[in-house]
């Protein structure tokens, strides 16, 4: 196996382009678009000054999953990738204090414990693609691929430190890093619960939301309640914007739930979780409510050692006849409902609440191309 070269990135000091948003003149403003823009290629660059000075093949590894070298380390950059979780820490900052900067490392160390959950899951999976290149565990094998995820967890931590470069007392550092340990637990008890549905035929819609709360919404609620510590707001307002941020992880969650069956023509044509038998909203949905011979049709498929295409097209088309879908889609515009009513005490104005009213669109977005676990 060829070791990958080094490439070297230039380190951006804190003044760069990427951590000032677009200037304005007076009387305009900017749009939720290039806020959320804004958020992305700041906290691009706060990673990358993360990975400034480690360097051998398990950090190129890394590097090739965020995007950044090819298979050979050439640099590349599919910079646009799915970012919805390390977008919430400086969406919330701002919001509350009008700057995101202090947030920057909280929305990193999200960033990666994400995708170490990522490059886990793919092998928890089968997976053979992370969005638009092949998975780790594809080109280098699992075991190096549970060593690079090991490495995405280890990066977070690391990451969140870098919490004191932004003026961040210890003592918050400190607790900055106890919620992500325990968001990481968290999320591991979520991803155990869905990895064992795949055994069970029957799941409740309450099993389902304690599942996403912690698979999914463990992370995103670190990452708004990181967001407010870094901001200087006291206890109670850190408590209340995770409660937000767990609210838009499960309504993102149940997003992909959508885009996972439907893809993004509405036919199914997606690399799906529910071809391993995922136990996901539309499904719990459909056997809560289909007919007795319908239940038995997509028993007899997830029976089966594995789902085929043509299984997935029949189990689709008894959802769409019990209105699984449109069921779903509500479910995720409540979720996001009841985050946006946890920022009424707040009083913040409508310019500063752009950001999080983008937020949420995209927590509504089917049309993701990375899933994630």
């Amino acid at each position: 196996m060829a070791q990958f070269p080094l490439p070297r990135y230039p380190k951006l000091g804190r003044n760069s382009l990427a951590y000032r948003p677009r200037q304005r003149e007076q009387g305009d403003s900017i749009s939720s678009p290039d806020r959320l823009e804004t958020y992305r290629l700041a906290t691009e660059q706060e990673l990358r000054e993360c990975f400034a000075t480690r360097e051998g093949f398990l950090y190129n590894l890394l590097r090739y999953h965020l995007g950044w070298v090819d298979q050979n380390g050439q640099p590349d950059n599919l910079s646009t990738r799915e970012s919805f979780h390390s977008l919430i820490a400086p969406t919330i900052c701002e919001a509350l204090t009008g700057q995101f900067v202090p947030s920057l490392p909280v929305a990193a160390a999200a960033d990666l414990l994400f995708n170490f959950s990522v490059v886990h899951g793919d092998v928890q999976a089968g997976r053979l693609d992370a969005g638009s290149r092949p998975s780790i565990w594809w080109v280098w094998g699992p075991a190096q691929a549970i060593n690079a995820g090991d490495g995405f967890h280890a990066m977070a931590r690391v990451a969140v430190m870098r919490l004191l470069e932004q003026g961040t007392p210890a003592d918050n550092v400190l607790k900055a890093a106890e919620m992500l340990d325990k968001s990481c637990l968290a999320m591991c008890e979520g991803q155990f619960t869905d990895l064992s549905f795949q055994d069970r035929m029957l799941v409740t819609m309450g099993e389902y939301d304690e599942m996403i709360a912690r698979k999914t919404g463990a992370l995103t609620g670190f990452a708004a309640a990181g967001g407010a510590l870094a901001a200087g707001v006291d206890d109670a307002v850190q408590t209340r914007m995770r409660e937000l941020g767990v609210k838009l992880g499960m309504a993102w969650q149940i997003s992909r739930d959508i885009a996972d069956f439907w893809g993004k023509g509405g036919d199914g044509a997606t690399a799906s979780n529910a071809l391993n038998k995922k136990k996901s909203l539309p499904l719990i949905y459909t056997l809560e409510n289909c007919s007795t011979s319908a239940k038995r049709e997509i028993g007899t498929a997830y029976m089966k050692r594995v789902l085929e295409g043509g299984d997935l097209t029949r189990v689709i088309e008894i959802m769409d006849e019990t209105g699984a879908r449109a069921y779903s889609e509500s479910r995720a515009n409540q979720l996001v409902d009841q985050a946006l009513e946890t920022l009424k005490p707040e009083r913040i104005s409508d310019e500063r609440l752009l950001g999080i009213r983008a937020l949420a669109q995209k927590a509504l977005s089917h049309n993701s191309e990375y899933f994630g676990t």
